[in-house]
């Protein structure tokens, strides 16, 4: 999730894995892989850097490759 500003300047958060293209011309316009299209006042640059940020540290939170997932502790059996 990303932080931006309407072209109003009231901040929101956008989830930045819904996004399929941004343009500007001269406004920032942002369109979703719904189709709905969102103006921002950030330029396109600072978008397309927050977005890839965000992935970068969704990367970060992985568990390193072959560490596996932690098994799930097994409830014990009744004697």
């Amino acid at each position: 999730m990303i932080t931006l500003h309407r072209l109003n300047a009231k901040p929101f958060i956008l989830n930045a894995e819904l996004i399929r293209t941004v343009e500007e011309n001269p406004d920032t316009v942002i369109t979703l892989i719904s189709g709905d299209h969102v103006v921002v006042q950030e330029h396109m640059s600072e978008v397309v850097e927050r977005a890839i940020e965000y992935r970068r540290l969704l990367y970060r939170m992985l568990p390193p490759a072959g560490a596996g997932l932690p098994q799930a502790v097994q409830p014990e059996r009744p004697s």
